[in-house]
């Protein structure tokens, strides 16, 4: 192919993947719906995005900077018009050991590279694997998050420091520790008053953002009571830092594939499933995974040039979004700019929010994450189902999230192998009497056996089928008939032929029957047809096999040679 051809093909995909004119012609049909819905997003966000900021070890400028610029930018490059993007549970889960080992500095370098391998998955047309994550994998995944989103939550509920470089669980146990030898319950009872006042709100008046009025009832509480012991978030800058590339260490940049990998693996995952959940909730809407995965990569090559930390589709922040009536990416965009005004009018009331206040915002949202009857669906579905499952959750909790999907998409692939190759099965074929006398059909059935192989041939389920044919004992002709067989690969073909020659070895003529044409080029490329060739033993139909069989019977002397017709008698003439 020409240069001229591959420069055109690139700037055609490229153009695929930017918005265009019906994008914008959907933001101007309902515009007063579209602005309500994200101003609603926006009041909703802004505890998250906080208290994922402070979470990823950033502070809370991070998580702001984030919902903002990631926010507009997935808003209008993404491939879902109700996608709300920003930081995440998920993502600060991932980024808090990169702190730990790189600082900052290798968070937003991270970023940065996680946004070119999502641009480039989306080149790639990769959105469409998506579709091979089983449910298990996602619900065990989205367990395992909010288990650990919660035990992150543990220091600043408790109100006290955090240990830095450990698992989550490390932490939470050395965080009950310090707060026994020194309890303070304040922070405590402000934690679970804004958790409470979550999850019972939700289920009265699911409408109403008690997320943010729980938040400013815990902040007014501190201040007039003068809680001086409660930790608030800190100052906050009055607008977002100028772009810069800064951060990047060049040195460093061979450290962080690994992690970037991570990061961007994760925002494949958490924006596709977020997007599909979307595309559930509504009717005749439907994302594109690879303009999906485009817009993700623009938003995380932007928001680290702002200080902000990876971003990602945000399940709960969609959902509110489709719940309050969106229409058009207007009110992604619209929340991404009431975040914007927070940021440079409202920082010094923000900067006052008690982080125990945000401990209790994380804490509710985690147990709304886990959809107990989901769960209940899943684990009494199959057992196959409930180990992976709750594989992948432990997975989540114990190592890290992309290893979880990983060994949950493993073992899922096992079981689901497992599974077809018990499908794959010899059947043994009753001959056909046609026209044999009983007694040439009871030595055709003592001398031929005739097996039909029903579904895949292939590597999980092909060396059952050797142990059987190589067992048979006391028979002249095995006959195969393959026209049952759904799936060839090279390892089933290579059985087969292998099988093929150590009955011939031991006299046993092999005839096969009903190959498929789309069959044939696997079986010719280890050689399995040029052994049934050499002898001219492969026929369409397996009667045709039958009567090669019995010919080849009669030829070794097993069957008597075949009679010539009677010939007819001659008419009797009357004496005249």
């Amino acid at each position: 192919m020409s240069i001229p051809l591959l420069l055109a093909g690139a700037r055609s995909r490229i153009t695929s993947l930017l918005p265009d004119r019906d994008d914008l012609g959907q933001m101007r049909r309902n515009p007063r719906r579209d602005l309500l819905a994200g101003l609603t997003v926006a009041v909703v966000a802004l505890p998250l995005a906080l208290g994922f900021g402070v979470s990823s070890g950033l502070g809370a400028e991070a998580g702001l900077a984030t919902a903002v610029i990631a926010g507009a930018l997935a808003a209008v490059f993404g491939g879902s018009n109700l996608q709300v993007s920003g930081p995440t549970g998920a993502m600060t889960v991932v980024l808090v050991p990169i702190v730990a080992d790189h600082g900052p500095s290798g968070v937003l370098t991270v970023g940065l590279m996680a946004g070119a391998i999502l641009v480039a998955l989306a080149l790639l047309r990769a959105g469409g694997s998506m579709r091979y994550v089983p449910a298990p994998v996602v619900e065990g995944f989205t367990l395992g998050i909010a288990c650990v989103i919660g035990l992150q939550q543990i220091p600043n509920a408790l109100g006290v420091p955090a240990s830095e470089g450990e698992r989550v669980l490390v932490v939470a146990w050395r965080a009950f520790e310090e707060f026994a030898r020194t309890p303070d319950w304040t922070a405590v009872a402000l934690a679970l008053s804004v958790a409470a006042v979550m999850l019972l709100g939700a289920r009265w008046k699911p409408t109403v953002p008690f997320s943010i009025l729980a938040v400013i009832a815990a902040t007014l509480v501190v201040q007039i009571g003068g809680l001086d012991g409660v930790r608030p978030i800190g100052e906050l800058p009055s607008g977002l830092p100028a772009p810069s590339f800064a951060f990047v260490d060049t040195g460093a940049l061979s450290e962080l594939v690994a992690p970037a990998v991570a990061v961007a693996a994760l925002a494949a995952l958490e924006s596709l499933l977020s997007a599909s959940v979307a595309d559930g909730m509504t009717v005749g809407q439907r994302h594109d995974a690879d303009r999906e995965l485009f817009g993700q990569g623009v938003a995380n090559l932007a928001a680290p040039l702002f200080g902000g930390v990876p971003a990602t589709g945000a399940i709960a922040r969609t959902a509110v979004n489709v719940r309050t009536g969106a229409t058009s990416r207007l009110a992604s965009l619209a929340h991404a700019a009431v975040l914007a005004a927070i940021v440079f009018a409202a920082a010094p009331l923000v900067s006052k929010i008690p982080l125990a206040a945000l401990a209790g915002v994380l804490l509710a949202t985690a147990v709304r994450m886990v959809e107990v009857g989901s769960l209940r669906a899943m684990t009494r579905a199959t057992r196959s189902d409930a180990l992976i499952l709750v594989l992948t959750a432990v997975a989540t909790l114990v190592l890290d999230l992309v290893l979880a999907v990983i060994i949950g998409l493993a073992v899922a692939a096992l079981l689901a192998l497992r599974a077809v190759a018990r499908q794959a099965r010899l059947a043994p074929l009753a001959l056909d009497r046609g026209d044999h006398t009983e007694e040439e059909h009871k030595l055709l059935a003592e001398h031929i056996v005739a097996y039909r192989i029903d579904g895949p041939l292939f590597f999980a389920a092909a060396h059952r089928f050797l142990l059987e044919l190589t067992e048979l004992a006391d028979v002249r002709v095995v006959i195969l008939r393959l026209s049952h067989v759904s799936v060839v690969d090279a390892t089933g073909a290579l059985v087969l032929k292998d099988a093929v020659a150590k009955l011939r070895r031991r006299g046993i003529a092999v005839m096969v029957s009903g190959i498929r044409p789309g069959h044939r080029q696997v079986l010719d490329s280890v050689g399995a047809l040029d052994l049934l060739r050499h002898d001219g033993r492969e026929y369409a139909t397996t009667p045709e096999a039958i009567g090669a069989a019995r010919e080849y019977l009669r030829l070794t002397g097993v069957l008597p040679a075949a009679r010539a017709p009677r010939p007819a008698p001659l008419p009797v003439r009357e004496a005249p």
